[in-house]
Order: C-alpha cells, then structure tokens, then sequence
C-alpha cells in the first residue's frame, strides 16, 4: 500500500494540486511506498504568505514562551524518537540505530533553541555620553526558509527550523523529495506542541520549489544543506535577490593516521566513520593518512578483515551494520566510481560492487570497498563519492600529508590518531578545514557550537546552527537614547562624540 505525501500550509495538511508528481522508494526492496508532489509556485507563495501573515504575532510573542514551545516538542520528540527514526529508515535506508542517533543530534538543536531567552540577550552601556544609554537589540528576520538532503532527513531540518522559530521568525521547509516523512512527522509533533498556524510550512518539490524560494521578495533568508555545485548556486541566486544565504556543500574528509596511532583502534574509527550509514555523510571519513608505506601496511592489514566482514542489510536487520544507498541511480554511479579507480591503477583490497542480499535483490545495496594506493589525480580521491568507498593514500611525512588536506577544495572535516600532543595541535593550528578531530574520527559539533566548512564546504559568513545559528537568523538593532532633561539647548553640528 503506498501513501501520498502532503505539503502542510497555515497549520493544516493540504493535497497538492500539482499534476506533477515523483515516486518515493524503499531502498532496501526497490519499491515505491509513497507518492510525492512536485509543487508549482503557487503553493510555495501560499505557505511564504502564511507564513507572512503569522510573522508579526510570532515575533511580538515574548521568547520565553516561544521556548515552552520549543520545551514541548522536545518533550514530544523524545516520545517518538522511536517512530521518527523508523520514518527515517523507511524511505532513507539507514539502520534503525543510526536513524536514532541522527533524530537525537537533531533533538540537542532543539535543547539549544530551548535557552532563546538567555542567547536573545542584548548589550545595555550606560552612560555613553551625558544621560545617553545605548543598547543592541537582536530581531528576527521575519519569513526564512530551509533547503535539506536526503540523508539527513530529520537531523538537518532540526539543525534550522528550531533556532529560526525561536528567534521569532516563520519558517519555509522544502524538504528532500528522497524521504519527506521524517520532516512531516516532525511538524505534526510541532503542532501538537502548540506553535500557532503558519509560523512553520513545508512544501515539497524540486527546483521549481526551490528558485521561487530564492527569488521571492518575502523570504528573507535562505538555509541550505547539499552538494557543493547546488550550494553554490543556491548562493549565487540567493544572494542576488538580496537574501542572507548559508549554503553548506560536498565534503572530501581525510583521517591523518600518525605511526603512534593505535592501529585497531584507528581502524574502527575509520569503520564506523568511512562505512556508517554508507557513507552518505558530508561528514564521512573517505580518505585514510597513514604517514608512511610501513604504517598504510598496518592499517589496510587491520582494516581488510573489518570491511570484509561488514554487516549488510536493510533497517529492519537489527545486525545491520550498514543499509543500502538512497537510489539505483546513487548505487550506478557509486559502482561507476569503483570501476575508474581500478582503471586509474589504485589497489582494490575490498570490492563492494555485485553484492546480492536475499530476499532484497532488487535493493540499492553495496558492500565496502576499500582501495590502497590512491594517487591525488584519480577520480576517487578528487570526487566525493558520498557512498561506501574508502580510499588509502600513504605520504611519507607528516607535512606533507597536511599540504594533501590543504590542496583539497573542500574543507568540511578532518581527523588526526596521533599519541602525539605537538603533532596534535600543530595539526588543529595549520589544517584549512573548518571542523578538525583529535582522535574522534567525525567531529561534527555538539548543539551549543556550530557547524560549518571551509574553502568549497561552505558559502556564507554563517556557519550553522548553535550561536552562529542565532546571529544568522536575527539582525542587530543599536538603539541610542536620551531623555529631555539631560538635553542642552541649542542645535550642534559637529559630529557626536
């Protein structure tokens, strides 16, 4: 039985009236479950005006009580992390214990969102000039919208919509049309949280949606979470219309493995980190240092038998250590990346491609592939493949490994196993990345920081989330003022001092 998906508009769930529309697949069985509307323009310029018409009220609500929203859907949240995380695995693919820590990651945002009275704080200074008080002031933006991917169908939603809502703003979600439950089944809990019609809207579709949400007048900011070609153009247009714009992209992460590492333990970090929910995280590890050929001996020696006997299965598989890829055309294009890696001469150790579950021949499944003695120029170490495909390059000097980081167009995130406090923090100090692991193989920040790349990862002066979070979606007032008693007589034309 297959279901359709609704956009939710003005606090209510409302059929699409588009006579478009895009199948939604379980990937483990390769069948449709679901149908979802491409939306035409129309309906995104009625969940904009929606969410227009609720900004004032929203934003004249004090921020104490937007948090006891906020405290509610947390509440709600934890009740159903269990049924949100069986959303998310259904048209994702994930295991149910990686859709569980993804829905909790997402949750912490919501804790953050929870202190908007404290983070709203502005500065008071007394006495600037004769009986003359100056304060700043953050407000709200008013309309802003999110742009989310696949792979992170609940978490990345929540890295947004929270902090925006709880500065006072409204909010335009156009969700991934891969797997639109998890961010549906959220907004359901958010009405049921008490948070007043329009202040949050969702409309799904493809690039239509998304062009009317950077050119519309209303919206006055843009969030966005994807591939770096999409996240640049998001900018670019975006930016154009005069919007603030965040756009965050691709990755490419390496793991510098020092010879003092411990090397199974440097392998399980790299397991977890390289093969974790297929490795369709911009935050997966792809490319593994090892700092010399005698310490990329040791690791593809530790790490051969581990992705050789990776766990595969679909989310239902509780031993599942690993699910499918998002789509046919993901796992195609995966498969096309392993094959011009063998044609470029790098050493295949684990080959992933032609695996075959039982009872799920029609899935998007891959094993692990692990490739030793990837040169910089091959397409497996230049592109980000976004799939379970872990490259082995071994420089001979450490140096040399962080010029490799450096050269890189992407600068998301990175990791060093070292037993070495100096190789540690010189590697913190010198590495052009904007998220660095010391000995934890994915840093992505907890909720009270923020999180943003550098170099081709990023687009925007704001990273996301966290305080960033709050300074992205709210602008700054400085009110100076004086009262008549304290003001002399006459007109003066010098400027103020």
């Amino acid at each position: 039985m297959t279901y359709t998906i609704q956009n939710a508009i003005d606090g209510k769930l409302v059929d699409s009236q588009s006579d478009r529309t895009q199948p939604v697949f379980n990937p483990a069985t390769g069948e449709v479950i679901g149908t979802l509307p491409l939306s035409p323009v129309s309906e995104v310029e009625a969940a904009v005006a929606s969410a227009k018409a609720a900004f004032p009220a929203w934003h004249a609500t004090p921020p104490l009580k937007r948090a006891r929203v906020m405290f509610k859907f947390l509440e709600l949240l934890n009740a159903n992390a269990d049924k949100l995380a069986r959303e998310l695995s259904r048209e994702h693919g994930k295991t149910h214990d990686d859709a569980l820590g993804e829905v909790q990651r997402g949750l912490e945002v919501v804790e953050f969102a929870c202190g908007i009275p404290q983070l709203l704080k502005g500065e008071f200074s007394r006495n600037v000039g004769p009986g003359i008080d100056s304060y700043g002031d953050r407000q709200a933006l008013g309309v802003v919208a999110g742009i989310t991917p696949f792979n992170f169908p609940a978490m990345v939603p929540m890295w947004m919509y929270p902090i925006a809502i709880a500065c006072g703003n409204t909010f335009v979600l156009k969700p991934s049309e891969r797997d639109p439950s998890a961010p549906m089944f959220a907004w359901e809990l958010l009405q049921e949280a008490g948070l007043p019609p329009g202040v949050m809207n969702i409309v799904h579709g493809d690039k239509t949606c998304v062009d009317a949400l950077l050119d519309h007048k209303d919206v006055k900011a843009i969030s966005f979470v994807g591939s770096t070609p999409i996240a640049e153009y998001v900018y670019a247009r975006g930016t154009a219309a005069g919007k603030r714009v965040q756009a965050l992209g691709g990755a490419k992460n390496h793991m510098i493995v020092m010879p003092d590492a411990d090397m199974d333990q440097a392998a399980d970090a790299l397991m977890g980190a390289g093969f974790g929910s297929a490795g369709e995280r911009c935050m997966a590890i792809s490319v593994a240092v090892p700092i010399g050929a005698e310490t990329g001996e040791k690791l593809v020696n530790a790490l051969k038998p581990k992705v050789e006997a990776l766990k595969v299965g679909p989310s239902t598989d509780p031993d599942a250590e690993m699910g499918p890829v998002i789509t046919a055309e993901a796992k195609q294009r995966i498969s096309g990346l392993i094959d011009s890696g063998v044609a470029q001469g790098a050493d295949l150790v684990v080959d992933g491609r032609g695996l075959e579950l039982q009872g799920y021949e029609d899935g998007y499944f891959l094993g692990g592939t692990l490739f030793d003695k990837v040169e910089p120029e091959m397409d497996i170490y230049k592109t980000e493949i976004f799939g379970p495909v872990l490259s082995v390059l071994s420089p001979q000097t450490y140096d040399s490994a962080v010029d490799l980081i450096n050269d890189h167009e992407y600068g998301n995130g990175t990791a060093i196993f070292t037993r070495d406090g100096d190789a540690a923090r010189d590697f913190a100090d010198r590495i052009e990345v904007g998220m660095v692991g010391i000995n934890v193989p994915i840093p992505v920040p907890v909720a009270y920081h923020s999180f943003g790349g550098w170099k081709r990862s990023a687009f925007g002066d704001h990273a996301i989330y966290g305080p960033e979070g709050v300074r992205f979606y709210t602008r700054l007032k400085t009110v100076t003022q004086r009262w008549p008693d304290g003001i002399a007589k006459g007109a003066s034309f010098s400027f103020p001092s």
